[in-house]
């Protein structure tokens, strides 16, 4: 493996650390662990932390992969990988 390999790899291993990151404090942290804090927001009614477990964590999880597909293919371009 060359070091442009080496350096493609290393940017994209740290593209997914950070949005595993995020993954985990929306997931969990929202979720389960601020979730009493969350619910003194209101939405439609209902607590801000039952919001994110029930469904607010899957609309951050799409918006997630979308991102990470359009950053890949800017990564992939920038390497000189891309199709």
């Amino acid at each position: 493996m060359n070091e442009k390999h080496k350096q493609y790899w290393k940017t994209n291993l740290r593209l997914m650390g950070i949005l595993l990151v995020i993954w985990f404090i929306v997931s969990y942290g929202c979720g389960i662990l601020f979730r009493d804090a969350l619910d003194n927001i209101k939405i439609g009614g209902f607590g801000l932390g039952f919001w994110f477990a029930q469904q607010g964590s899957i609309y951050v999880f799409v918006v997630l992969i979308f991102y990470y597909v359009k950053r890949m293919n800017k990564i992939d371009h920038q390497f000189g990988v891309d199709e």
